[in-house]
C-alpha cells in the first residue's frame, strides 16, 4: 500500500515539474480547470501524455515488449490509447479523453486539442507512414475519425464525428461524412473553441438554396 501511494506521489510532481506546458494548455482551453492541482491529480488526458513520454522513449531504445505495456497500462488507467511510436509534440489537450486512439505512425504537433471519442487510425494494412499527421494549433472534435498518411494543416478545426479521408490546408474547418471542408478566412480559430461559430458548409449550402427559392418566389408572385 506504502508502494502505491509513494508511486503515486512520485508520479504526481513529476506531472507538475516537468509537464508544465500541457498544464497551462489545459487552463487556457479547458474552463472546467481550476488549479494546476487539480488538473494533475484528475485530468486522465494529461496523465495519458505522461504515461506516453515514458513508453516513447522506451520504443525509441527498441526495447522490446516494455513500451507496449506501458501503453496498455495507460489505456487501462485513462481510456486513451496512444501507441509508444507516435510522436506527441507539447502542450496537447486531450479532454475527458475516453476513447481516443493515436496509431503508431501518427504525428501530433504542439498545443492540439482532442476531445473523447476521437482517432488518429489507419485505413488498411499499409506498412511504413499510415497514420495521419496534425499540424500545431489543430482542433479535433468528439468522435472525429482522421485517417490514413494525410496531412491536417495547422490552425485547422475538424468537426465533430466528422471522418477525414484527404489532407486539408491550414486554416480550414471539416466537418461531415465524409468531410467537407470550409475555409474561414485564413484566420486562425480561437482559443476559446466556440463550436457554434464554426462554419458548417451543409449548413451554408441549405442557406443558399433557401435563398435562392425566396428570390424566385418573389420573381413568379403575380
Amino acid at each position: 500500500m506504502a508502494f502505491i501511494v509513494y508511486s503515486a506521489l512520485a508520479f504526481w510532481m513529476i506531472t507538475l515539474v516537468f509537464f508544465r506546458k500541457e498544464i497551462v494548455a489545459i487552463r487556457e482551453r479547458d474552463p472546467a480547470a481550476r488549479s494546476a492541482i487539480e488538473i494533475v491529480l484528475l485530468y486522465p488526458g494529461l496523465h495519458a501524455v505522461v504515461i506516453h513520454r515514458l513508453a516513447f522513449r522506451l520504443w525509441q531504445a527498441r526495447i522490446p515488449l516494455l513500451p507496449r505495456l506501458v501503453s496498455q497500462f495507460a489505456r487501462m488507467l485513462t481510456g486513451v490509447e496512444i501507441h509508444p511510436g507516435a510522436v506527441i509534440g507539447r502542450g496537447l489537450l486531450i479532454d475527458h479523453g475516453m476513447g481516443v486512439v493515436i496509431g503508431e505512425t501518427a504525428v501530433v504537433g504542439d498545443n492540439v486539442t482532442m476531445y473523447q471519442g476521437v482517432t488518429l487510425g489507419g485505413t488498411g494494412k499499409e506498412v511504413g507512414k499510415r497514420h495521419p499527421t496534425i499540424g500545431d494549433n489543430v482542433v479535433i472534435g468528439a468522435g472525429a475519425k482522421v485517417l490514413g498518411n494525410i496531412v491536417i494543416g495547422e490552425n485547422s478545426y475538424i468537426g465533430a464525428n466528422a471522418v477525414v479521408l484527404q489532407s486539408v490546408p491550414a486554416n480550414t474547418t471539416v466537418v461531415g461524412v465524409p468531410g467537407h471542408i470550409t475555409r474561414q478566412d485564413g484566420e486562425k480559430i480561437e482559443r476559446k473553441l466556440d463550436h457554434s461559430k464554426i462554419l458548417d458548409p451543409i449548413t451554408q449550402d441549405i442557406d443558399a438554396i433557401s435563398r435562392r427559392l425566396e428570390d424566385l418566389e418573389k420573381r413568379v408572385r403575380p
